[in-house]
């Protein structure tokens, strides 16, 4: 293993949310990727995206951050790698048989311009999985909500329901979602490594991340730190289907 994968392992894997947060991302693209078109939508470094390309994918990773798009040029299974904004994806409409992002639209300027970007770029019946916090007890720690805002350019949080509005509005349908850091004390253990801890913080919490997995599966709430999402995005309209269909709607006019 080269030095720089064991940095980006190290630093992607060795985390208390991470590595089970994109697990299950990855988990939900299917373990044969083989031919597919992915694009992992502020990917950073493009780790992620280079384990869609272990298992076959076309994949390329997205971000505004030259410095980290040239450590991840290092990678032995690098993606292809562009410098772009997530607001105006530079891709022509329906390139991408599945889109990914991993807790990015959170700090986004303009998060439903994000998400109108990843429907643009994604094929009919193809697939967006997608991370973003929640942070649903936010309100009882307005310290360390704040702190974590601030530090991480935190413009909004997510819930399922939201997400599901919003991708509906853009031609997708929620086919599954889940919370992480579930239970009250995991997701105030979330916030205070944010505060206090910052990513250094995360990556040496990463011993805990068993009993956090351990608590999600003991708690039965649509609640937590952290949302995760997939979606279907909507077949395309065949042609005859479409003629048929615009009589019927002159008529009612």
């Amino acid at each position: 293993m080269k030095v720089t994968d064991a940095v980006a392992f190290a630093g992607h894997q060795v985390h208390v949310c991470r590595w089970r947060e994109a697990g299950t991302l990855l988990r939900w693209l299917g373990p044969d990727l083989s031919g597919l078109r992915v694009l992992d939508v502020a990917g950073g470094d493009g780790y992620w995206a280079g384990q869609a390309r272990r298992r076959g994918a076309r994949a390329v990773a997205i971000d505004i951050a030259a410095g980290k798009l040239r450590r991840g040029r290092e990678l032995a299974s690098a993606p292809s790698l562009v410098l772009g904004d997530a607001l105006r994806l530079p891709f022509p409409d329906a390139s991408f048989d599945r889109v990914m992002s991993i807790c990015a639209i959170e700090h986004f300027d303009d998060g439903p311009q994000a998400l109108s970007e990843m429907a643009r770029v994604l094929a009919p019946g193809g697939e967006l999985v997608m991370s973003a916090d929640t942070l649903s007890r936010a309100a009882e720690w307005p310290h360390l909500y704040r702190a974590h805002c601030e530090r991480y350019h935190v413009q909004r949080t997510y819930t399922h329901q939201q997400l599901s509005g919003l991708l509906a509005e853009r031609g997708l349908d929620l086919a599954e979602y889940a919370y992480q850091f579930r239970s009250r004390w995991s997701e105030r253990l979330y916030l205070t490594l944010s505060a206090h801890g910052g990513r250094v913080g995360f990556n040496v919490a990463a011993p805990l991340a068993p009993l956090v997995a351990a608590a999600d599966r003991g708690t039965r709430a649509d609640r937590g730190a952290i949302v995760l999402v997939r979606a279907r995005r909507r077949a395309a309209q065949s042609a005859p289907a479409a003629r048929e269909q615009a009589p019927a709607e002159a008529a009612a006019t």
